[in-house]
Order: structure tokens, then C-alpha cells, then sequence
């Protein structure tokens, strides 16, 4: 980053939120809890990322800003059964305390035998969790700093001067000086892939929503696929490149007045969809991806629905979230009886 500031007096941005990205991939995924009792927890992923990340300068004083949500799989197993799950972090801000941070643990197709996941994950993953989250801050202000500094010797202001020896002013930490990244994480800017070739480009975030049904798996997967049901909780007519009564592999249809486009490209009968899906004031040629999986338990009477959605434009995530929700999911629940609506 080529920094244009003498004495490092005005105000610098840089985005970081790339290099959060992999940094979380890269220090979260793989942490697991010991074999314990025939139980065992491991993060896989890292599901989504939402929120700012920032390091900013002014007057030689270097500070960083974040606010993130971040969602992360967690599969192992209980005994001889194995389970799926994720864990929710609503908040990791920059003037986070270590035990500020927040969890909530989904296990999917939960029974009374994989619940008992639940207080290993808390008493052996957590911590480990909470140690990663308070170290960032320190971490990105050690790698980021610089960046957006012009050097020491190139400055001639005895005040800026002096804050920049004094070092970074604050970090995700309070108080805690900034420390050497255990690992160095390479920072790239991520843009969407359009479907038609020579399309514009987004830069994109994922979006990772956990819906709940009071409904077997089989019949929220055919509310997704029927077209009649579609109608019904679309509220809207139905516009498709087939003229089957079901959507199959390659079927495009249009929803509510033509402001939702959605095709068909991935499924699996009762467990998985996945749809190309664009809001009509997206760039032309620009899709995102809508990635549905089904799971049932059986014991609850009840289908957990994990949206994947990757391909969302950045600045579009809450109105794609609160569409979603709103338009799919409560209409479902009120047409069709699958669940309590708050």
C-alpha cells in the first residue's frame, strides 16, 4: 500500500477485511477438543464472515476498528454416532474483553446422545475460541500498521513523531500491546465470479442462516421444489423454463414479479438444494449461490435448514438476509403451519 502522508498527520484507511478472512481460516480451522469419554469436536470451516475490519492513522496514532460476525462448522462425534454442527459468534469487535465473547452451538440432527457434545465443546473449545478472537487485534494492528504509515525517518513532526514511536493506540485487545502474528497470512482481494462470461465483478461476502422447521426434512425440501407451493408462499405467480409441475436439475423460474431469479443446479431428494439466485437490481449476469441442506431430527420432530449463501455483494448482506427471512422462511411457516413465527 503506497502512502502519500506527510509526517503521517492525515487520516488513513485500509480494509482488512480479506486478510481477517484467512487469517480466521487459517487460525480457527483445526482447533478441536481431546478424545473425551468417546467424545470428540473439531472446527472444519470457517461458514461465514460478516461485519468491517479496519486499521486506521491520524496524527501518527494508529487504532483498529472491527466488527465481525463469524459462523464456523464443527463436526466429531459421540461415541460411535457422528454429528455435524456449527458455532455462531455474534460479535468479535475491537474493544472486546476476552470473556465478552458469545456462543451459540447448533448441532444438526441433534438427539439426546449428541447433546452431550455441547459441554465439551464449551469446556475444552471455547477457551481455545476466546484465546484466537483476543489475540486478532494485536495481530492485525502488527501487520497492518506499517502500511499506512510513512517511515520514521521521513517524519518531521516531533508530535507525530512521537506517537508513532509510542506504538499502535489501541487494538481488539484493551490495553494489550500488539504482538507478532504466530503466522503470516497473505492479503487478496475477492471478487465474484459471474456465471456470464465478461460480466461485472462483485467484491462478495458468504451469508450463513440456520432456520428452523417443525416439519420432516422431505416435506420443506418439496416446499422448495413444487411449484404450487412455491406459488403458495411466494404469494406471487410463478414464471419457469419448464412446464413440469416440479423443478429439476437446470429449471430457472422468476418470483415476485420478476425480482428474484433462481435456477436449479445441485440436489439431492430430502437433504440438499443448491440455486444460482439474483435480485433483478444486481448486475446483469451477476449470481449468487444459494446453497440448501436439510437436516432432520428425528427425536425434536424437527429440520434444521443450513443456508450457505456465497456470491452476496458486500453492502447487499442485510437486505438479502432480511428478504430471506421475511419472504421465505416466515411465509413458509404462516402458509404451511411449519413452525412458530416471532
Amino acid at each position: 500500500m503506497v502512502v502519500n502522508n506527510p509526517n503521517n498527520w492525515h487520516w488513513v484507511d485500509k480494509n482488512c477485511l480479506d486478510w481477517a478472512r484467512r487469517y480466521f481460516d487459517e487460525h480457527l480451522v483445526g482447533l478441536k477438543t481431546a478424545e473425551r469419554d468417546g467424545k470428540r469436536a473439531e472446527i472444519t470451516s470457517v461458514s461465514s464472515m460478516e461485519g468491517d475490519c479496519e486499521v486506521s492513522q491520524r496524527k501518527g496514532k494508529v487504532i483498529s476498528l472491527f466488527d465481525l460476525k463469524l459462523v464456523m462448522m464443527v463436526s466429531g462425534h459421540v461415541g460411535d454416532e457422528k454429528f455435524e454442527g456449527s458455532i455462531t459468534v455474534p460479535e468479535v469487535a475491537f474493544d472486546s474483553e476476552k470473556d465478552d465473547y458469545q456462543f451459540d452451538i447448533s448441532i444438526y440432527k441433534e438427539t439426546g446422545k449428541l447433546s452431550e457434545i455441547k459441554p465439551v465443546i464449551k469446556e475444552e473449545l471455547l477457551p481455545q475460541l476466546r484465546d484466537t478472537f483476543y489475540g486478532f487485534g494485536p495481530d492485525l494492528l502488527k501487520t497492518h500498521a506499517n502500511d499506512i504509515q510513512v517511515p520514521a525517518d521521513q517524519v518531521n513532526s516531533q508530535f507525530t513523531k512521537g506517537n508513532l514511536q509510542s506504538g499502535p493506540a489501541s487494538s481488539g485487545a484493551k490495553g494489550k500491546p500488539a504482538q507478532a502474528a504466530s503466522k503470516t497470512v497473505t492479503s487478496k482481494t475477492e471478487v465474484a465470479t459471474s456465471s456470464t462470461s465478461g460480466a461485472p465483478k462483485y467484491n462478495t461476502t458468504t451469508l450463513h442462516l440456520e432456520p428452523t422447521f417443525n416439519v420432516p426434512a422431505i416435506e420443506l425440501y418439496q416446499t422448495f421444489i413444487d411449484k404450487q407451493r412455491i406459488q403458495a408462499w411466494s404469494r406471487s405467480p410463478l414464471q419457469s423454463s419448464s412446464s413440469k409441475s416440479v423443478l429439476e436439475k437446470g429449471d430457472e423460474i422468476t418470483l415476485f414479479g420478476g425480482n428474484i431469479t433462481s435456477k436449479l443446479v445441485e440436489l439431492e431428494a430430502g437433504k440438499r438444494l443448491v440455486f444460482e439466485w439474483r435480485l433483478n437490481d444486481w448486475r446483469q449476469g451477476h449470481y449468487s449461490r444459494m446453497a440448501m441442506e436439510f437436516h432432520e431430527s428425528k427425536e425434536y420432530h424437527e429440520t434444521k435448514l443450513q443456508v450457505t449463501w456465497s456470491g452476496v455483494p458486500i453492502g447487499e448482506e442485510d437486505k438479502a438476509k432480511g428478504n430471506f427471512m421475511d419472504y421465505y422462511v416466515r411465509s413458509i411457516k404462516l402458509t404451511f403451519g411449519f413452525g412458530a413465527v416471532l
